[in-house]
């Protein structure tokens, strides 16, 4: 053997050791993207309202990759970016006593209403994921608005199109996320 051909056999040796090990340490490398913080609240808002925990996670995941003092140039507070008019009525809902913008940043409060608003917007829109998605971004309104436009709905069931650039991104990016955090912890389902 020469020199050259053990320089490119160490060298592939190298590669194969280091795909390995990557692909042996793929989940610790994902959950570096994906972090899952307030388990226990999502998991017991998720049964509370009957919403799919892991989705809860990847809707926080993309509203604010789980930091708690998020806050958007339009007003939304928290976790999961809730706007302090839609707080205030869905404490209303709640009968959440002593309302102000302040409790909407807090994780557990955040988390439940922001759970509790993906389950009434899933009997709104009759469990449609996709709808509840754009309605959870773009608002309930808008979407109701799409569904009756023959350019988005062809059907009035279904968007075949979401005219908003934002919410089209916004849906794509948690549906992504949504399958990530399934794979990646599976919650609700895991074995007692």
């Amino acid at each position: 053997m020469t020199y050259k051909s053990n320089k490119r056999t160490r060298k592939n040796i190298l590669i194969i050791v280091i795909a390995v090990i990557i692909i042996v340490n793929f989940k610790v490398i994902l959950k570096g993207f994906f972090p899952l913080e307030y388990e226990k609240s999502i998991i017991e808002y998720s049964e509370m309202y009957n919403v799919d925990p892991n989705l809860v996670a990847a809707v926080i995941n993309t509203e604010s990759k789980f930091a708690v003092d998020a806050s958007s140039s339009k007003g939304a507070i928290g976790l999961m970016q809730i706007m302090p008019d839609t707080g205030k009525w869905i404490a209303e809902k709640l009968e959440l006593s002593n309302f102000n913008e302040e409790i909407i940043a807090d994780p557990e409060i955040n988390i439940r209403m922001g759970t509790w608003y993906l389950k009434k917007l899933s009997e709104d829109f009759n469990g449609d994921y996709i709808l509840v998605l754009a309605a959870y971004n773009g608002g309930p309104g808008n979407v109701t608005k799409w569904l009756e436009d023959e350019k988005y709905s062809s059907d009035g069931k279904k968007l075949h199109k979401i005219p908003f650039k934002e919410t089209k991104s916004y849906v794509q990016k948690v549906k992504f996320n949504h399958r990530i955090y399934k794979y990646l912890y599976n919650l609700g389902q895991k074995a007692e």
